[in-house]
């Protein structure tokens, strides 16, 4: 059975209780509740004549310009309760009917105009009463329409098809007056001439055209009358000027004048035609280019001239650095689509482009390289569901190209293998074929001794997947811990700060039966053991039912806890746990104040004070079976920058020694500038004269090469 929406409201007992606050169990029946509609009482019969006769009289005061007998709000009222009364369509047409008299009646005024007139004064009089007319209709259609606002809000947008009263009014405009083939021709030829009086050096009213050239745009025939005769003449004055030009001047100052125009051409719109990206006209200019003598250099100036602005732009505003790279990689691609399909694929425009991006990519030393490798992270790590395995490879080949401008690739070495280790170590790695990939490309790029670190990680993780296989066959006692260990080899890895932590009795016997395993297979080795990286999956139990929790080890250190006690102090987890002290109010942050709060803390609050407490939250609900609570993570901070930064400047120092020493060991003795020359060829890296010269100066302290005693600028090898 179905009711009518407007007569009806069915609702249950339940949903009708549940709006009081109560809930009832039972539901058995349905009550029908039916609510009456407010209609408008009639004051008489006549009331809709009535009302219609006073708002005709107020749109008549309106387009005749003379005041209005009745309040703008009695006005409103009136239409809003004939709207009510349900005579909004007989109102649309008996309003739309009234405007298109008063318009169809402008139309004389033009028609009585003398056309036929020889003073352009008599021109310009008919632009200025054309753009009286059009501002008077405007004016008037804005007030008629806050009359009828309701109307036009309600009955007017429920119907698509019908145009708005502003439309309404343009339309009647564009079909009675403008239309007019008469009228038309008049307006147009009067603006054109008001255009060839100011090319001509005469003073015109700007404004006047403006207005004139809005009111073609606004009722839609700028293009079709207008424009196109536009053009016409435009071109007509620059072929007469043009050959006015060659008439009177010779050859060789022709080509000067059309180079000066050229290049003010580009001066006032190259930098916009680019960043709006309009191709058929960057098209159109560069084959405008081509036909003058110099033109295409000149143009290829401007083009490598934008880049370096735009781009440095881009890479020197730190506000940007959190899209940096994605707005390189657009940019990238906007001006390789310029290249190839505005500037016919021409060799020198891509090799400018190519040098323009290799000098501003270089302006800020080290940071491109950084947040790079940053990019490459959020691409590569799972989670990252933007992109299927084709879109990954083309985003990664896109990365390589602006990994190639880079000079410091050392730094992006750096931090790429610090985030890869994070990937492999916590099985975050969106996928292995992807990594492999991107390690792929960056040995045909820069060679097999810049990725054999980053290939002996996989190797790492692959051996430790063997070595666990044998380990767990050789177990003689079961254990309740499945334990899982990587061996990583010191020399791929990134450096690790060691950390004493307290382990269980179990997780230690569990570590010295590995280890007593291992060393007896591989004799002669060292094992330490790094807490920062373990991570752990604990079973336990809530009043909502038996739970996963996937946590790190010092998040499961602290949870462990509670197995043997109800509530501790910061300062007595601090001592069970031997955490420091910042990454344990870290790690009770993440369980006590994240997303999912398995402990309590007292008092409440979203950062851990020295005097908080914590306790077991028994109540903790969550819809997932396993819950992964996420470390609390310091934003990758200044200091940690800081660190891999100051790493990456290090191994740099020991580059520069051991090339010194090698190129001096070969050459036995060596000018100053000869030996700088020599080592920017053997470096890979952007390295200023001054550091240099410290290390020259370090390795003569240290005794490896000594100063010529008659020619301090001479070095000599001391073997």
């Amino acid at each position: 059975m179905s009711f009518n929406d407007d007569l009806y409201s069915c609702v249950t007992v339940e949903e009708s209780r549940e709006l009081l606050g109560f809930v009832v169990e039972d539901i058995k029946t349905v009550t029908l509740i039916k609510y009456f509609k407010a209609t408008t009482t009639l004051k008489h019969s006549n009331y809709t004549e009535d009302t219609w006769l006073k708002l005709r009289d107020a749109v008549g005061a309106i387009q005749n310009s003379t005041s209005i007998k009745y309040n703008l709000e009695e006005l409103y009222q009136a239409v809003e309760n004939l709207c009510s009364y349900k005579v909004s369509p007989t109102l649309y047409k008996q309003l739309r009917q009234v405007c298109e008299d008063h318009v169809q009646a402008q139309i004389h005024q033009f028609r009585e105009y003398p056309f036929i007139c020889i003073k352009s004064l008599d021109n310009l009089s008919f632009l200025k009463r054309m753009n009286r007319c059009w501002q008077d209709h405007c004016r008037q259609t804005i007030m008629i329409r806050s009359i009828f606002l309701f109307l036009d809000r309600t009955y007017v947008l429920q119907n698509s098809l019908l145009p708005s009263i502003w439309d309404t009014g343009l339309e009647l405009f564009r079909i009675h007056i403008v239309s007019d083939s008469a009228v038309q021709k008049r307006t147009v030829d009067g603006i054109l001439e008001q255009i060839e009086l100011e090319r001509n050096g005469e003073t015109v009213d700007r404004s006047l055209l403006r207005s004139l050239l809005g009111m073609l745009s606004d009722l839609q025939v700028y293009k079709d009358s207008f424009e196109e005769q536009f053009l016409i003449e435009t071109n007509r004055l620059y072929a007469a000027e043009g050959q006015r030009l060659m008439q009177e001047r010779d050859v060789s100052e022709t080509h000067c004048i059309w180079y000066a125009i050229l290049c003010a051409i580009l001066f006032s719109g190259l930098s916009t035609l680019l960043d709006e990206n309009r191709v058929t006209e960057l098209a159109l200019l560069y084959q405008l280019f081509s036909k003058v003598k110099g033109g295409l250099p000149t143009l290829l100036q401007f083009w490598r001239d934008y880049i370096k602005s735009f781009g440095g732009e881009i890479v020197c505003t730190p506000e940007k650095d959190k899209d940096m790279v994605q707005d390189l990689l657009d940019f990238k691609d906007k001006m390789d689509n310029v290249a190839q399909n505005c500037f016919a694929r021409n060799e020198g425009f891509i090799n400018a482009m190519k040098e323009a991006f290799e000098t501003f990519i270089n302006k800020r030393p080290n940071k491109p390289a950084e947040l790079i490798a940053k990019y490459v992270d959020s691409k590569l790590r799972a989670g990252n569901k933007e992109a299927t395995e084709e879109e990954l490879e083309r985003i990664l080949d896109k990365i390589m190209i602006i990994f190639r401008f880079i000079h410091g690739k050392d730094v992006f070495e750096a931090f790429y293998k610090k985030d890869l280790a994070k990937r492999l170590l916590v099985g975050k790695s969106a996928s292995v074929d992807a990594e492999k990939s991107m390690l792929s490309k960056l040995k045909h790029e820069c060679g097999a001794a810049f990725t054999s670190k980053l290939e002996g990680m996989f190797k790492d993780m692959e051996l430790s997947k063997d070595i666990m296989i044998q380990f767990k066959q050789n177990q003689s006692e079961p254990s309740n811990i499945e334990l899982t260990v990587n061996i990583l080899t010191m020399g791929y890895w990134p450096s690790y700060t060691p950390m004493e932590v307290h382990l269980p009795p179990e997780m230690v016997k569990l570590q010295e039966v590995f280890k007593l395993f291992y060393l007896g297979k591989h004799s002669g080795r060292k094992l330490q053991w790094q807490p920062t990286l373990g991570h752990a999956v604990l079973k336990a139990e809530f009043k909502e039912g038996k739970k996963e929790v996937q946590v790190s080890l010092f998040q499961t250190l602290v949870l462990l806890m509670f197995n043997e006690g109800e509530e501790f102090s910061i300062e007595e987890i601090r001592t069970a746990t031997g955490i420091e002290e910042g990454e344990l109010r870290r790690t009770l942050q993440s369980l006590a104040c994240g997303k999912a709060r398995v402990l309590n803390k007292n008092p409440r609050g979203k950062d851990v004070e020295d005097g908080d407490r914590f306790n077991f939250n028994n109540d903790f609900k969550h819809k997932l079976f396993r819950i992964k609570i996420n470390q609390i993570q310091m934003k990758e901070t200044v200091e940690e920058q800081v660190s891999t930064t100051e790493r990456v400047f290090q191994d740099r120092q020991y580059q520069i020694d051991a090339a010194v020493v090698r190129i001096m060991k070969m050459r036995k003795t060596l000018s100053h500038n000869l030996l700088v020359s020599e080592l920017y060829n053997q470096l890979k890296f952007p390295v200023k004269p001054g550091d240099l010269k410290k290390r020259i100066e370090s390795l003569i302290d240290r005794d490896y090469m000594e100063r010529d005693k008659e020619t301090p600028n001479q070095y000599h090898y001391v073997a």
